[in-house]
């Protein structure tokens, strides 16, 4: 399985309501340091394979900017949509991490 494997199987994991941080991702993948990497899978993944992108975020809970600010718009209302609330700052509150030991 290659990387890209690895994180569209985790993605999909992570549970409806819930949010993990690219960094997060990546360890569990097996590549620490590869959080970067886990954003371009999310960006290349295809509709069809229905990987729930919307659920990772910055590890400080930001919605990572992208070429388009329509995409992060359309980030936060389908996180919204899920019942996760964001702070003052527009930072994901903490309390939707998935809790992991790494």
């Amino acid at each position: 399985m290659n990387f890209f494997d690895k994180v569209y199987e985790i993605v999909r994991n992570v549970p409806y309501g819930s949010v993990m941080s690219y960094g997060q991702v990546a360890h569990l993948a097996g590549n620490p340091r590869m959080a970067r990497q886990v954003g371009w899978a999310l960006h290349v993944c295809r509709p069809e394979d229905h990987i729930p992108w919307h659920r990772i975020v910055t590890k400080d809970g930001c919605i990572a900017e992208r070429s388009a600010s329509l995409e992060e718009e359309s980030q936060r209302i389908l996180l919204e949509r899920e019942g996760i609330a964001f702070d003052e700052q527009g930072r994901v509150k903490k309390e939707f991490f998935l809790t992991w030991s790494g």
